[in-house]
C-alpha cells in the first residue's frame, strides 16, 4: 500500500492525499480538506484549486469530489472572494474565485444529479453576484457558463429562476459583453490585468494571443449569456421580459463570430421565442428582424434551418402572417428547392405547402397578399405543376427542350462575351423557361450565370437570389464555389459584411477541394481577389467593431478597396456537361465549348498566404473544456 509521502512540508497537502492508497483514508482526506480550505489563509491555496479545475475539466461525470462536497467547498471560497478583498488580493488569491465557478460549470455540464447536489450547496447565490460583475468580466463569464447548465435541467431550473434578477442581467450582459471586454482588457495592452492573461493564454502567449483570445472568451461570455436566456425562453411567462424589442433587434447580429462558430448564438434563440405565439407577436412587429431572419436563411452555415423555422412559423400563424409575408416570400422561395437540410427531409416541400396555405388563406384588406407576393407564389406554384408535367412528358421531348435551353443559353453566353448583360441575362431566363425541372445541374449553371449579370448590372439583390437558387439546386447543397462567390460579392455591394465574409470563406474552402482547374487552388494558395475580400471583411465584421468605434478604436472610414467588378471574379461562366435526365436521373449532353477563364489574364503573380495563414483562427470553437 502506498504511503503518503513525508517529504511534503505541508500537511494535509491536496497533492499527497491524493496519492493516499488506502481508499478510505483517501477518501477521508479528500472531505477534511474540501471542509477546511475555505478557512485557511496559507500561501500556495491556488495549487490544488488549479489542479481541481483540471479534474473536472478532464472527469467532468465522476462523482467522487461532489459525493465529497467540492461543490461546498467552492461555494465557500467565491463567498470568500466577494467578502474579503485582503484574502483576494494576496497571494495568487485572485485566481481562486474564477476555478471556483469553472469547476462549478465542469460538474454539472453532463449530470442532472450533479447539478442538483450543486444547488443543494448553495452555488446559486454567489455565481449570482459573480454574474452582476462584482468582481470582472472574466468571473462574469465562467458564472453565466455555470448558471446556464444548471438552468438546463427541469429539476434546478426554478432554483435559477427564483432568482429574479438572473434573467435582466444576462440580457445586459448579452447586449453589453463585447463592449465590456473590448473596453476593459482589450483596448488598452498596458492595463491588462496579469492574471487575465495569465488565464486567458495559460502563461505560454504574448500580447497577440492574449488579444486572439480575449475576442474567443468575448464570444463565449456572448453566447454562454444568450444560452442562459434560452433556458428561460422556453418558459411562457419570461417571454415578455426577453422580448423587448431594443433586446430582439440586436439578436440576428449576435452571431458569436469565427472564433465561436459552434454555436447558434442569437439565432437559436430566436428560434426558441418564435416557436410559441406569445413570441411570434413581439418578434413580428421588430423591425428587420424579418429582413435579418431572410439573410439567415439564404446563407449556407449551421443555423440556416432555424431561421428558415422562424419563417415558416410567422407565416402559419394568422397573427403574424399578414406582418411578414411579403418579406419572407421572397427568401423562402429561393429556398424552395433545397431537398433536404440536416435532419429536415423535404424541406423544399414543406416551404411550398405553406406558402400554398397562405394563398389559400389570404383575405381582403391588411390580411391579403400584395400582388407581387402572390405573384411570386403563383410561378412558384406553376413551377411545381411544371415538375409534374415532365413527368409524364416522353423522355424524347424532354431532350429536346433540354436542346432548345441549351441553345439559348449558348447565345446568352455570346451575349454576354459581347459586352450585352442585359441581353445575356434575358437569355438565361428563357433558357431556364425551357430547360426541365428535373435537370438540376444544367439549372445551377444557368441561375448562377444569371446571377453574375445581375451583378455586373449593379443589381445585388437580384443577384443574391439567383445565387442562392443555385446553391440549394447544387448537391452537395450551398456547395457550388461560383455561386458563394457571387454572392459573396453581392452581399458585399450591400454593405452586409458578414454574409460576404462567410460565403468568401466557404469559396476558398471550395476552391481547395475543387477538380475544376479555374478554381483548385495552385500549390495551396487563396486567389487574391478572395484574400482581398477576406480581409476586408473580416475587418467590416469584426466582433469589436462596434465596440472599437464607439470607444474610438476604430474610425469608420473603410480601409479597403473596392473587390467587386468583373476583375475580382476569376473566370466568366460554368457550363454544365450532364443532365439529370435519363434512365437514372444521369443522362449525358455534349460538352459546352465556353469556357472560365482569367478575365484579364493577370500577371500579378505575387506570393499570396495559403489557405491555413488566411483561415488562421477560423476553427476555433465553443468548447466545454476551454479553459
Amino acid at each position: 500500500m502506498d504511503k503518503v509521502s513525508t517529504d511534503c512540508p505541508y500537511p494535509g497537502c491536496f497533492f499527497c492525499v491524493m496519492k493516499e492508497g488506502n481508499p478510505s483514508k483517501r477518501r477521508t482526506s479528500i472531505l477534511k480538506f474540501f471542509r477546511e480550505l475555505p478557512s485557511q489563509d496559507d500561501d500556495g491555496q491556488v495549487l490544488p484549486i488549479s489542479g481541481l479545475w483540471n479534474t473536472a475539466m478532464t472527469h467532468p461525470n465522476d462523482p467522487e469530489f461532489v459525493d465529497l462536497g467540492i461543490f461546498e467547498c467552492m461555494t465557500a471560497l467565491i463567498w470568500k472572494g466577494l467578502k474579503n478583498r485582503r484574502w483576494l488580493s494576496h497571494d495568487q488569491n485572485i485566481y481562486i474565485p474564477y476555478y471556483a465557478a469553472h469547476i462549478i460549470g465542469s460538474y454539472t455540464m453532463n449530470m442532472e444529479e450533479f447539478a442538483e447536489s450543486a444547488v443543494h450547496a448553495g452555488v446559486i447565490p454567489p455565481l449570482v453576484e459573480l454574474l452582476r460583475g462584482r468582481l470582472t468580466w472574466v468571473e462574469q463569464r465562467v458564472a453565466v457558463r455555470a448558471l446556464g447548465h444548471l438552468a438546463t435541467y427541469a429539476s434546478t431550473f426554478p432554483a435559477v429562476a427564483n432568482h429574479g434578477e438572473v434573467l435582466e442581467l444576462s440580457i445586459q450582459l448579452a447586449m453589453s459583453s463585447l463592449e465590456i471586454v473590448y473596453s476593459h482588457f482589450y483596448q488598452y495592452v498596458d492595463r491588462r490585468r496579469s492574471y487575465h492573461c495569465d488565464l486567458l493564454t495559460r502563461g505560454m502567449g504574448g500580447v497577440e494571443m492574449e488579444s486572439r483570445k480575449a475576442e474567443e472568451w468575448a464570444s463565449q461570455l456572448q453566447c454562454w449569456s444568450l444560452q442562459l436566456i434560452n433556458c428561460f425562453a422556453f418558459k411562457p411567462e419570461f417571454l415578455s421580459v426577453i422580448c423587448k424589442p431594443e433586446f430582439l433587434i440586436k439578436l440576428p447580429g449576435m452571431w458569436g463570430g469565427l472564433v465561436n462558430e459552434n454555436s447558434p448564438a442569437g439565432i437559436g434563440l430566436l428560434r426558441t421565442i418564435c416557436h410559441h405565439k406569445l413570441g411570434r407577436g413581439p418578434f413580428a412587429s421588430c423591425p428587420g428582424i424579418v429582413e435579418a431572419l431572410c439573410n439567415i436563411a439564404r446563407s449556407s452555415d449551421d443555423w440556416q434551418y432555424m431561421a428558415i423555422d422562424c419563417l415558416l412559423w410567422l407565416l402559419q400563424d394568422p397573427t403574424t402572417c399578414h406582418k411578414v409575408i411579403d418579406k419572407a416570400v421572397p427568401a423562402l422561395i429561393d429556398l424552395s428547392e433545397i431537398s433536404s437540410l440536416g435532419d429536415h427531409k423535404k424541406l423544399g416541400d414543406s416551404i411550398v405547402t405553406v406558402l400554398q396555405e397562405c394563398v389559400q388563406s389570404q383575405g381582403t384588406g391588411r390580411n391579403s397578399l400584395s400582388n407581387r407576393t402572390k405573384e411570386l407564389i403563383d410561378e412558384l406554384l406553376n413551377s411545381r405543376q411544371r415538375l409534374k408535367w415532365e413527368k409524364s412528358m416522353p423522355k424524347e421531348d424532354l431532350h429536346i427542350k433540354q436542346a432548345a435551353g441549351l441553345v439559348v443559353k449558348l447565345e446568352g453566353n455570346s451575349l454576354f462575351s459581347s459586352g450585352n448583360i442585359s441581353g445575356a441575362a434575358s437569355k438565361y431566363s428563357e433558357a431556364l423557361a425551357l430547360c426541365p425541372m428535373r435537370s438540376r445541374k444544367e439549372r445551377v449553371v444557368l441561375y448562377s450565370n444569371r446571377a453574375q449579370c445581375h451583378l455586373l448590372l449593379q443589381q445585388p439583390l437580384t443577384a443574391i437570389s439567383d445565387a442562392t437558387r443555385a446553391l440549394c439546386l447544387h448537391n452537395p447543397l450551398n456547395r457550388h464555389a461560383k455561386s458563394l462567390w457571387r454572392r459573396a460579392q453581392a452581399y458585399d455591394m450591400l454593405g452586409l459584411a458578414k454574409e460576404s465574409l462567410l460565403d468568401a470563406i466557404l469559396f476558398i474552402n471550395e476552391c481547395s477541394q475543387s477538380n475544376d482547374p479555374d478554381l483548385s487552388l495552385r500549390q495551396n494558395k487563396v486567389p487574391d481577389y478572395a484574400e482581398r475580400l477576406v480581409k476586408k471583411q473580416m475587418h467590416a465584421a469584426w466582433l469589436f467593431r462596434e465596440a472599437a468605434v464607439k470607444h474610438g478604436g476604430v474610425h469608420c472610414e473603410g480601409d479597403a478597396g473596392d473587390v467587386f467588378g468583373q476583375e475580382a471574379d476569376d473566370s466568366e461562366w460554368e457550363t454544365a456537361s450532364e443532365s439529370d435526365i435519363g434512365n437514372d436521373g444521369r443522362g449525358e449532353m455534349g460538352e459546352d465549348d465556353i469556357e472560365w477563364k482569367n478575365d484579364n489574364e493577370r500577371t500579378d503573380k505575387y506570393e499570396k498566404p495559403s489557405i491555413k495563414d488566411v483561415m488562421h483562427g477560423y476553427s476555433v470553437q465553443l468548447a466545454e473544456d476551454e479553459t
